[in-house]
């Protein structure tokens, strides 16, 4: 009998130590210097059964859709701050057999213009520019008067794609780098017209983008790189996140692949940043997402405007905010992602606002498995999608 009680006390003090919030929290974000930051937000720890079950069900998730042996990127899951699961696999460069591991930055492709976009805002926050301010009172060679750094932000400025009108006859000679100012110039000096009236409707395009990122230089006189390394990496500890700006150092970043890992050659508009460019890892993604939960980081007036879809001409759930795609259900629930596809790379960024979530895929040899990242969100809460286990990636 005193067996027995001893045996149920144990097994009692077993699962109640387990049930209490885990101590070994991964959430507070620390700077380059690995002091704890200004932006560190304190969310409640979890439990270690929560993480164990999640952990789980996050990596059965992994196994079944994406599968470590074909796959070649990184992935990583967390609430709270708190790494549920994550994986690395497959090579940066395979021909150096260079494998992906926890530190190896990969190019995030579009992902890149939630970062632009949150260091337009923190710019607009400091005062150094608002966002309906014309694009032509910064940037005066730039031919739309009408056009204001919002509709660059929400892809409503009707301006054109530069990896289409480049390719137009007489505008580029392609066996050139092209370069963000020459986007400008080229806006500027060659009849490229419109897609359609600025402010009128969504257009998606990757100029909006190259644009704001010469904004950003303009504001603070410094190149684009180094504002986000002194605004967002170095204060956030994004130890391995970085803008690649300069082709001649292609051989050193990691490389993008077909399908069957046919190595894809860097081309005339790899230069170009603000839209892409960015290579960073799930971690330093992780360490950018939860400063977003940071009024000092980023206003609440900001990520308000941020989180508002601004594009309601045609019915439905897609919308878009400031640098940042949405879906809009019925409900009233809110589903904030952003997804990227660069030659081989494609990227998925998930950030479930009110659940605390962060979900990150990325992978530099080509593959829609990123995407599959929002079967993962009713995990977390009341995201009503319905999906169809016979459909594709």
């Amino acid at each position: 009998m005193i067996y027995k009680l001893l045996t149920i006390s144990l097994l009692f003090l077993v699962t109640s130590c387990q049930d209490k919030p885990d101590k070994a929290k991964e959430s507070t974000i620390k700077d380059k210097e690995g002091n704890v930051s200004e932006f560190a937000v304190n969310f409640s720890p979890l439990t270690t059964i929560y993480k164990k079950r999640m952990g789980n069900e996050v990596e059965s998730f992994y196994d079944s859709k994406f599968n470590s042996k074909d796959f070649s990127g990184s992935f990583l899951v967390a609430k709270n701050g708190e790494i549920l699961y994550e994986n690395y696999s497959g090579y940066a460069y395979k021909e150096k057999g260079d494998s992906i591991k926890q530190n190896t930055p990969l190019h995030i492709a579009s992902v890149s213009k939630v970062i632009t976009a949150v260091t337009i805002l923190k710019l607009v926050d400091a005062k150094k520019l608002k966002l309906d301010d014309f694009v032509t009172s910064i940037l005066p060679e730039f031919p739309h008067e009408k056009t204001t750094v919002r509709m660059l932000l929400n892809h409503r400025s009707g301006l054109r794609n530069y990896a289409y009108f480049t390719d137009d006859k007489g505008v580029w000679d392609k066996k050139k780098t092209l370069t963000n100012q020459d986007v400008l110039t080229l806006l500027a000096t060659k009849n490229i017209g419109l897609e359609s009236t600025p402010g009128t409707r969504f257009g998606y395009c990757n100029t909006n983008y190259a644009l704001l990122a010469l904004i950003i230089e303009k504001v603070e006189k410094k190149t684009y790189p180094k504002v986000l390394q002194e605004l967002i990496f170095d204060p956030l500890g994004m130890k391995n996140t970085f803008v690649f700006d300069d082709l001649t150092k292609q051989d050193s970043v990691s490389q993008s692949y077909k399908n069957n890992y046919l190595r894809l050659a860097f081309e005339y508009l790899d230069q170009v940043y603000g839209d892409k460019n960015i290579y960073s890892t799930p971690r330093d993604l992780l360490q950018f997402d939860l400063a977003l939960y940071s009024d000092k980081f980023l206003s609440p007036a900001m990520k308000a405007e941020m989180l508002k879809g601004y594009s309601y001409e045609r019915k439905g759930t897609r919308n878009y905010g400031l640098g940042i795609r949405m879906l809009e259900f019925e409900s009233g629930q809110q589903y904030f992602f952003h997804n990227g596809w660069w030659h081989g790379n494609t990227s998925s960024y998930v950030t479930l606002v009110k659940d605390s979530v962060t979900i990150i895929a990325i992978s530099n040899k080509f593959t829609r498995k990123p995407y599959q990242t929002k079967r993962l969100a009713p995990k977390f809460g009341d995201y009503p999608f319905k999906f169809n286990d016979e459909e594709g990636e």
